[in-house]
């Protein structure tokens, strides 16, 4: 039987292919089989790489989450500028500082006192490095005066009012407002009315500025965590050895008793 396989097999195949095979409708039936398993496996592909996307909503309860989990214990003007100087060493050594974007940084009070302000490039560089646009800084103003009025950064201002479907004006954000992620309040632990200062910077991706923002502000934090509990470890051993119980000192007879002493036993003699 094998061998009559091995023998005939060969020339059985070419003769069913030309009959079966390559009938006009086998082949229609062939085509229309691959083609909607083609078209459920993009369907699939396409499912699956939409649910990877986080929606509007999702990313703006992140934004808040974050507003709630990063607050300072005390904001001065030193620690503003170790911050703003943290966010001008993070986006030189990032690949958008490379590619040749620019970016431009402020730091303000809630009242309007700019704290530190810097720019990250030239503007009108011939060699487009690090290029800045005219309107930067009109759009970092812009970006804080969100803050001001909402108290919310304005990455959760612009994905909250995409995710409900609502225009700036239906909101009630008026005037000179530019809605565009990167400015991010500062908060106090001990002050819950209203934030104390903003921290903002501008190169014109409104997700990268935010997550630019909010790394800077994490880090810093963690750093000054870091710092206060190794002050706090120091202190409390430094308590501990202040309050230790002295030794004990064993008390030895003065010579001016031993003396006394001796008198006494001659004047008794």
């Amino acid at each position: 039987m094998f061998k009559f396989y091995a023998i005939f097999l060969p020339i059985i195949a070419p003769i069913w292919y030309r009959t079966i095979i390559s009938a006009p409708k086998v082949r229609g039936a062939l085509r229309l089989l691959f083609f909607s398993s083609h078209c459920t496996f993009c369907t699939l592909m396409f499912a699956s790489f939409h649910a990877m996307i986080p929606s509007d909503a999702e990313l703006a309860s992140q934004a808040l989450t974050e507003e709630g989990n990063y607050r300072f214990p005390s904001f001065s003007a030193s620690d503003a500028v170790t911050l703003g100087l943290s966010l001008r060493k993070r986006f030189r050594a990032s690949s958008r500082h490379a590619k040749g974007k620019g970016l431009v940084i402020s730091i303000q009070t809630i009242a309007g006192h700019t704290l530190f302000a810097c720019t990250v490039g030239d503007l009108g560089h011939p060699a487009g490095v690090g290029d800045v646009s005219l309107n930067s800084w009109t759009s970092v103003d812009g970006m804080v005066e969100v803050v001001r009025q909402t108290g919310h950064s304005s990455y959760y201002v612009e994905k909250s009012m995409s995710a409900m479907g609502k225009s700036a004006k239906q909101l009630g954000i008026q005037g000179d407002y530019i809605i565009h992620g990167g400015a991010f309040p500062i908060w106090l632990d001990n002050a819950h009315c209203c934030p104390i200062a903003v921290v903002a910077c501008y190169s014109g991706s409104s997700q990268e500025d935010h997550h630019l923002t909010v790394t800077t502000v994490r880090d810093y934090l963690h750093k000054i965590n870091k710092s206060e509990g190794a002050r706090m470890s120091a202190s409390s051993a430094l308590g501990t050895e202040m309050h230790a119980p002295l030794p004990s000192v064993p008390i030895r007879e003065s010579t001016v008793s031993s003396y006394q002493r001796v008198e006494a036993v001659r004047v008794t003699i």
